[in-house]
């Protein structure tokens, strides 16, 4: 590639770390600094001045990442990169085990288990060590192993020694069934790298040119294999020589919130004591956001004490306030965010997709999912799942849709042992073959079933000496009278509430909410949460918190004045409005609805922050967590760990992120009341709202809505563009 092709696309700072080439770079990327293009142009440069791509390891966050690093570097040289290493860490560490697993006593044709296959195994170990499974938290002992096995937690040392035995049994079967789980694709490498050197000098020589890409986000075990490629030893002393390796990295302390998996910024800490000859660049210029919203994000971002000195500025000067919206609730706050979203779209011209609605944590999607709805705005979600896509939640609107449709096979299933109630596979099977010879659907199978016992019949059931369907269309075997209890009870409850919810005149006073908290307090899913999760019952309180979310959406859907019939088949249809899938191309041309955390990466022309409350942003939760997390490792200094865990200052990241996200236009909400449970709670607003420089907020007044001539104009301008385009 010639020089001069590519200068004029970069800046001072940014040429300087395209560059710099040979020994340790530190380079400070501020948000939308432009740091993927430096990485590109950096992996060009090399190419350009000859060093071989199978010398180069670029070691990424995420696989979207590398395919677009990957995709850059070739649009930029027009090479075919055969032998270039792009890829996350863990692909990397598969790449490794492919070579090299022999060593450590396994095959090379080892498995590598998802999350399911993890749990399954983790429940066969379970049994191996004679403890049941019933009501144990699978997936929090999946997490705890993954912390012992990186080093973040020990047995005795904030690790429970009461799953030690567990554990090893675990892992004895990983190495029995010849496989590894997520964990083992970081550590068994450094396994390799320690226990024999001659495997590590190899990777040495092979990959001279390091770069990490979101190094903030590596967790210690991340940052310990690119060490030992490095330096080589582990017991390496560093030094000016040491410490001239060819390895560049790339991050932005004040982006780093992710300890809560394992990340730890502090990285940064000790690249420079590792490398102390690195050279840093600094890359502060936004190519993103007017200087409003930067200088808001300075304002913030600048009362972390544990970070490296940078000031974001841009060449886009000036720009919108920052509007800070006080609604009366939730449900106002909802009702905001879309109304705006429809303002924009016809006076500024823009699209569903180049909004960003952003909140602290899923449990906030559900207000703001059906305001959306009511205004039929598409939207998508990301960083959690749709608060109608849970578990608990999908539970009860099972039962409320086979109240309302008793022949929905797929929702009876769900709901038939749900709470368990002794209505098994065999039952099931017999139910579904029955129903399969009748051309009917599982509910009219029930319905025979019932009868036949009630009249006396239950020879009918019994008649043939083998398993299977008799002359009369009915199963031979496989019933008993528990069973046949069940069913019946199971279905005298849909009946029951079929007639209380499906009234076609409901009396005075009469709301479907009530109805459905009673059909909660019937079932008792509140009990079978408790023995759900009887390990860990904060799980079951915050499910059952959900449902009472939902009751409570529904009474607010039915007291809405504009809602001229609050009766369970609208409301029905109106969840399954929610909940649509439009296949290949249902993310496209919508409103993005996600989670801080998820919105990392990301830039939206507009974007709300909603719940900006103290207790939501900085979350009360995280607070706490955090700095128990901090007390437990500073207790018991695992080695492992991050130490100086401040919590404050990672929400603070976090709203920092959020900011950051924005390139023109910023609103931020804040509730004076929010609902929790059946009480309502005075809100206080986030203290990072104080941190935001006076002059550059300005408060909310509600704009009039665009006026039927401007959206006359908007959509002749709409119908012009098409005829243009036949």
């Amino acid at each position: 590639m010639a020089k001069d092709n590519f200068e004029p696309a970069l800046n001072g700072p940014q040429l300087e770390a395209v560059n710099t080439i040979e020994g340790p770079v530190l380079i400070i990327a501020g948000a939308g600094s432009g740091k993927t293009r430096v990485i590109t142009y950096r992996i060009a440069r090399m190419l350009e001045r000859g060093i071989p791509q199978s010398a180069i390891l670029a070691l990424t966050f995420t696989n979207k990442a590398a395919r677009e690093m990957e995709q850059r570097v070739k649009e930029l040289t027009g090479k075919k990169l055969q032998s270039l290493t792009v890829s996350t860490f863990h692909a990397f560490g598969v790449k490794i085990l492919r070579e090299e697993i022999e060593s450590l006593g396994y095959k090379k044709n080892f498995s590598i288990y998802d999350t399911t296959d993890r749990e399954e195994l983790i429940r066969e170990s379970l049994r191996e060590c004679r403890v049941s499974s019933e009501g144990v938290d699978i997936q929090g002992l999946g997490q705890l192993f993954s912390h012992v096995k990186e080093g973040r937690l020990a047995w005795g040392k904030g690790a429970n020694p009461e799953y030690e035995h567990i554990y090893k049994e675990y892992q004895n079967g990983l190495k029995v069934f010849n496989a590894l789980d997520f964990d083992d694709l970081l550590v068994l490498p450094i396994a390799l790298f320690e226990q024999f050197p001659q495997v590590l000098e190899k990777y040495r020589k092979r990959y001279r040119y390091i770069m990490v890409d979101e190094f903030q986000d590596t967790s210690l075990t991340q940052y310990r294999m690119m060490r030992l490629l490095a330096l080589g030893s582990v017991s390496a002393v560093p030094s000016p020589e040491t410490g001239r390796a060819n390895v560049c990295v790339v991050g932005d302390d004040d982006q780093s919130i992710y300890s809560w998996r394992g990340a730890n910024y502090e990285n940064i800490l000790m690249f420079e004591k590792d490398f102390p000859s690195f050279k840093e660049i600094k890359l502060e210029q936004n190519y993103r956001s007017t200087t409003t919203i930067l200088e808001a994000a300075n304002g913030v971002i600048s009362n972390n004490t544990n970070r490296k000195e940078k000031t974001l500025w841009s060449g886009n000067t000036g720009g919108k306030p920052i509007e800070l919206f006080t609604p009366e609730n939730e449900s106002d706050e909802a009702d905001f965010i879309a109304q705006r979203i429809h303002e924009l779209r016809i006076k500024d011209r823009l699209k569903y997709d180049d909004f960003g609605v952003l909140v602290r944590t899923n449990a906030m999607f559900r207000n703001i999912e059906e305001a959306f709805l009511a205004e039929n705005i598409p939207y998508r979600v990301s960083g959690g799942k749709s608060f109608f896509q849970r578990k608990e939640i999908k539970d009860i609107l099972s039962y409320l849709r086979v109240i309302a449709n008793s022949d929905d096979d797929v929702n009876l299933l769900r709901i038939i042992n749900t709470p368990r109630r002794g209505i098994g596979k065999n039952t099931v099977a017999m139910l579904t073959e029955l129903a399969h010879k009748n051309h009917s659907s599982l509910w009219d199978a029930m319905s025979r079933y019932r009868y036949t016992a009630e009249h006396g019949q239950e020879s009918l059931f019994q008649a043939e000496p083998a398993q299977g369907i008799n002359s009369q269309g009915i199963y031979s075997q496989g019933t008993g009278a528990g069973v046949k209890g069940e069913i019946e009870h199971f279905m005298g409850i849909i009946e029951f509430f079929k007639g209380e919810l499906l009234k076609k005149n409901p009396p005075k006073g009469w709301r479907l909410s009530e109805k459905v908290r009673a059909l909660v307090d019937n079932i008792d899913y509140w009990a079978y949460l408790v023995t759900e999760y009887s390990k860990n019952e904060k799980i079951a309180k915050w499910k059952f918190l959900n449902i009472e979310t939902l009751v409570n959406s529904i009474e607010n859907w039915e007291k809405d004045p504009d809602n001229p019939d609050p009766t369970l088949y609208p409301y029905l249809n109106r969840v399954s409005l929610i909940t649509r899938d439009d296949g290949d191309d249902a993310d496209k041309g919508k409103v993005n609805l996600m989670t801080i955390h998820a919105s990392k990466g990301l830039e939206f022309p507009v974007v709300f922050i909603a719940g900006a409350e103290d207790g939501i942003i900085p979350h009360a939760k995280s607070l706490e967590e955090g700095e128990e997390r901090a007390g437990l490792q500073g207790a018991h200094g695992t080695g492992g760990l991050n130490e100086n865990i401040n919590p404050m200052e990672e929400e603070r990241r976090l709203f920092y992120v959020a900011i950051t996200r924005a390139r023109d236009k910023l609103y931020i909400t804040s509730c004076l009341k929010r609902r929790k449970l059946q009480n309502t709670e005075d809100r206080v607003p986030s203290p990072f709202l104080a941190e935001i420089p006076p002059q550059l907020l300005e408060y909310h007044e509600t704009e009039e809505i665009a006026s039927e001539e401007e959206a006359v104009d908007y959509f002749a301008a709409i119908k012009n563009r098409f005829i243009g385009s036949s």
